[in-house]
């Protein structure tokens, strides 16, 4: 443990609230970051993007944004695994797009229920990224090359299942498309999910403060999680309120916050997370710990390539058609802008599920402003690119500073 991280457990220790705060402001100035750049970018954005057009921060374009956003963000939570062990996948645009194929395929031309379907298009999607992993362990073949091939190929085989027509139209009667566009949180329940997030985050501190108390380790006051849940509370029960003036929250983006949060648990309360951001960290160095890197290579393509299948289907089901230009587009370079925006260390074992939560909001508050101001796509490009260049330049610098405290 270095001397700032004896520091911050004493301050902890000592002054409670006060003491948090200052041993935050010790973890930026020694290069942990962690969230802050990206939530302080959006907020700038959404500040210049409602001076310019009133109706930015309508609950109406809210609404609309965060169901835009989820399918791309959905991918984006594969991306995050795969950096995290210092790996790339590029071809998760073309995987999106195939995986709709098939589930549009056996939905609508060969009858199959729709919930078949779709699990036989997540299963493709797992076979996939189980090949890759394959193909790395034994062959050695960078993973820049072997998911580039994918790219191609998967494109390839997805213009080939279309066929001459090019398009397969989803029914809008369909459970998928109606969940996809038409369904959203009552009121009421909307507020009880506020309270039960409040309850768990508390719930899961005080057990986290019991353990470290037990173990002689400071621990987080349970004044410090009251405020915390309560802070919670009052930021979610009004983002609820304001998003209920319009539709309210989509059941597909609480699906997305749902996996985002599943994937937070495995990484931060599993033997399997540790692995991960350990492998990432040092990948050699975890070999000789025991960890079996093989297996780990292979769950981070499985499930990046899984959630690319996952986030394709949902994007059709927004849509209600699966066409040659699924997945196409600047669907691949989103996702992987997203996860990196969000926090996601391209060095590998640093960044989070919500890196792919906020830098999806990010693109989407991007692009959701540049319409509303009637820009056409390049300004969306220029923009987005400018903030991908800024986010990997704070983690370089943010890297630098923690190579120079002692917590590289």
């Amino acid at each position: 443990m270095t001397a700032v991280d004896l520091s911050d457990e004493r301050l902890r220790q000592a002054t409670g609230l006060r003491g948090s705060a200052t041993a935050l402001v010790n973890r930026v100035r020694a290069g942990e970051l962690g969230v802050l750049p990206v939530i302080a970018g959006l907020l700038v954005i959404c500040v210049v993007l409602q001076i310019l057009n009133p109706i930015f921060l309508s609950s109406t374009n809210l609404v609309n944004l965060l169901m835009e956003c989820v399918p791309v963000g959905i991918i984006a939570l594969g991306i995050v695994s795969v950096l995290l062990v210092g790996q790339i996948d590029l071809s998760v645009g073309s995987i999106s797009g195939l995986a709709a194929a098939i589930m549009a395929i056996l939905f609508v031309k060969e009858g199959w229920p729709a919930w078949l379907a779709v699990l036989v298009a997540l299963a493709a999607g797992c076979a996939i990224g189980l090949l890759y992993a394959e193909i790395y362990n034994r062959v050695g073949i960078p993973t820049f090359v072997i998911t580039l091939a994918g790219l191609l190929s998967f494109l390839g085989l997805q213009l080939k299942a279309l066929g001459a027509i090019g398009s397969v139209n989803l029914p809008f009667d369909s459970g998928l498309v109606e969940f996809a566009q038409l369904r959203f949180v009552p009121p009421w329940l909307s507020y009880v999910i506020v309270l039960l997030a409040a309850g768990v985050l508390f719930a899961v501190g005080l057990r986290t403060a019991r353990i470290r108390r037990t173990a002689n380790l400071s621990a987080r006051s349970t004044r410090f999680l009251l405020v915390r849940s309560g802070v919670l509370v009052a930021g979610l029960g009004f983002a609820v309120w304001y998003l209920n003036r319009a539709r309210g929250v989509g059941w597909m983006f609480v699906l997305f916050v749902a996996l985002a949060l599943v994937l937070h648990y495995g990484l931060t309360s599993t033997k399997w997370g540790k692995a991960v951001y350990a492998v990432g960290g040092n990948v050699e160095a975890a070999r000789r710990a025991g960890i079996n890197v093989r297996l780990i290579y292979a769950s981070v393509f499985a499930i990046c390539t899984t959630l690319a299948a996952f986030g394709g289907i949902l994007g059709v089901a927004r849509l209600a058609a699966a066409n040659q230009a699924s997945g196409g587009g600047d669907v691949n370079l989103n996702a992987i802008a997203a996860a990196v925006i969000g926090g996601t260390s391209l060095f590998g074992g640093r960044g989070t599920a919500f890196a792919a939560v906020l830098g999806v909001l990010v693109i989407q508050a991007i692009s959701s402003g540049l319409t509303l101001l009637s820009l056409d796509s390049s300004y969306r490009f220029l923009v987005t690119g400018v903030v991908l260049l800024l986010a990997v330049g704070v983690d370089s610098l943010a890297r630098r500073t923690r190579t120079s405290h002692g917590r590289a």
